[in-house]
């Protein structure tokens, strides 16, 4: 199952997002959207996780929670 991560602090970096998401299964990919200018986080990121159970886990936990001084919201990615 593929997430939307959005409202991302700018000082996030894609290892932090993987280390949170992976405390609740599976990532086999994690892409933080970078700015193709200046290279820095455009506050939001793709998390790829195999087990649907473990995909909705991590999206109950984590949706509207802190990280990185900013309330993150985590749903399905639309493909």
């Amino acid at each position: 199952m593929k997430l939307l991560v959005r409202n991302l602090a700018r000082t996030t970096a894609e290892q932090d997002l993987r280390v949170a998401f992976s405390a609740h299964g599976t990532v086999t990919h994690c892409n933080l959207v970078l700015d193709q200018e200046t290279g820095k986080s455009k506050g939001f990121a793709f998390v790829e996780m195999p087990e649907e159970a473990e995909a909705k886990a991590a999206l109950t936990a984590l949706n509207m929670t802190s990280m990185d001084k900013s309330t993150i919201r985590v749903k399905q990615a639309k493909d």
